[in-house]
């Protein structure tokens, strides 16, 4: 379930909103210039690719952003690099691209910093999230991690960070799974 809180940069206690309306959400973080969607789920299969079952939207998306590369990830509870995943996007950085991410499946957190603010959004199936060139985040799969999601990217080598040094993300909550 999608649900974005709002905290002060200097409090991780208090959220200053807390909310799973779509709408409201949506508000909020393009206030950030943060763009966020609530995509219709199709059924996708072990059998069928998720490229193929999205590709009214994803051609929407690179028509758009003219991204040159597209792929899928899928990460599982029993992945076998899945702490070392987790570890490389937690902490603060940017990127010089849009971070665009669809959820078809699972959860995760895209903690965003802006300006004096931070806002923790935790995406699941159905959520389209894409963070802005520059604006500082970090990511949270949590520590056994389920989600799939297309991402796109301008740059043909995918995900690369420029990372702030920054202490921040460990101040803030981190991603605390689903319960049934």
């Amino acid at each position: 379930m999608s649900r974005l809180q709002v905290f002060a940069e200097e409090d991780a206690a208090t959220p200053l909103l807390d909310t799973a309306d779509a709408a409201e959400i949506a508000t909020a973080l393009g206030e950030a210039g943060v763009r966020f969607e609530r995509w219709p789920l199709k059924p996708v299969t072990a059998d069928s690719d998720p490229l193929t079952v999205y590709a009214d939207e994803v051609a929407r998306l690179t028509a758009e952003g003219g991204y040159q590369s597209i792929d899928v990830a899928r990460i599982t509870p029993d992945h076998p690099d899945r702490a070392t995943l987790r570890e490389k996007f937690l902490s603060e950085h940017t990127h010089a691209e849009d971070e665009v991410r669809f959820f078809l499946d699972g959860e995760g957190l895209f903690t965003l910093h802006h300006d004096s603010r931070v806002f923790a959004m935790l995406c699941g199936a159905g959520d389209l999230i894409s963070v802005p060139a520059g604006m500082r985040h970090w990511f949270d799969m949590g520590a056994a991690p389920r989600f799939t999601a297309i991402r796109l990217f301008l740059n043909p080598d995918g995900w690369i960070a420029q990372f702030t040094g920054s202490d921040i993300a460990d101040r803030f909550p981190r991603l605390e799974p689903a319960t049934a």
